[in-house]
């Protein structure tokens, strides 16, 4: 008989690999290791596929890095299930809900504050997402709008385009790149470079020539990026923004010269346009000036 696994063993899963360890992930989860080895194993049986090593430190599999990004996808899913059914608990026509990229929430909160100034009556909802549940939020009308990162959802609108430039990279300390003034493309071939999706295009058009760094796509979320690169799974492009804001022990933050850059804007469905809305995107456009000053 099947047995269908569960979204607390899926959210095991996602944590142990980000994590790189069982007891980290026990101690973020506030469960026992033991309780995190049992529902990795529970896991495994279900899908019938190994999803980790544990010789030498935790591991990835092939089949567990093919299965990783779907299931932190199916988590923010179900966090937005939850987010949604709440809001449909208690429906408010007036409300505005935005999702952002969590790399933007300081301005989402810069923009709440204004908007919450222009409709001071009008309740807004943060809700962080990164691009795939952000645009699904979008098309199923469960957000009015998204702080998100090209490419744009096709059928979309948007407005307030700011660039966020790529300055430095995230490196292991310890190693021998941790300890360079800058680094510069040519000096990350022969190492594993943690691309996240956005960036996939423009950084490989960075590498002109036949030649090629060693390149894993990672998903959207920059912070479980640095956890991979402090467990040693590579080195990964981050804008200045994440370089100044986050502090820690085993990652070092390295200047990179190269022109790449993040686009965001505020996205919406055309065809659901309210005042709410309107007040929004002015929030959002006298947000900026702060917030890229």
């Amino acid at each position: 008989m099947r047995t269908d696994p569960t979204l607390r063993d899926i959210r095991c899963f996602t944590v142990v690999a980000r994590r790189a360890g069982f007891s980290a992930a026990a101690a973020e989860l506030g469960i026992s290791q033991p309780a995190v080895s049992q529902a990795i194993a529970r896991l495994e049986s279900a899908l019938g596929v190994t999803l980790l090593t544990r010789a030498n430190g935790v591991a990835l599999t092939e089949a567990g890095r093919a299965l990783l990004t779907r299931a932190e996808a199916l988590l923010e899913q179900a966090d937005l299930l939850v987010s949604d059914a709440a809001r449909l608990a208690i429906p408010d026509a007036d409300a505005i809900r935005l999702a952002y990229a969590p790399l933007v929430g300081g301005l989402a909160a810069k923009i709440a504050r204004r908007l919450r100034d222009r409709k001071p009556g009008v309740p807004v909802t943060l809700v962080p997402a990164h691009w795939e549940p952000a645009t699904t939020a979008l098309t199923g009308g469960s957000v009015g709008a998204a702080l998100m990162t090209t490419p744009f959802p096709p059928g979309l609108a948007s407005a307030a385009r700011f660039r966020m430039p790529v300055t430095h990279v995230a490196v292991r300390a310890g190693e021998r790149l941790a300890t360079a003034s800058a680094i510069r493309t040519e000096q990350l071939f022969g190492h594993e470079m943690l691309i996240p999706r956005m960036l996939w295009s423009a950084m490989l058009a960075a590498f002109p020539g036949p030649h090629q760094p060693r390149v894993t796509v990672v998903d959207d979320d920059l912070y479980a990026g640095c956890d991979l690169v402090a467990a040693g799974r590579g080195v990964l492009p981050v804008p200045r923004l994440l370089a100044e804001t986050v502090r820690r022990p085993d990652v070092v933050f390295v200047p990179f010269e190269t022109r790449l850059h993040l686009t965001y804007a505020l996205v919406w469905d055309p065809t659901r346009v309210t005042p709410e809305l309107v007040a929004l995107i002015q929030a959002t456009q006298e947000a900026l000036r702060t917030f890229l000053a």
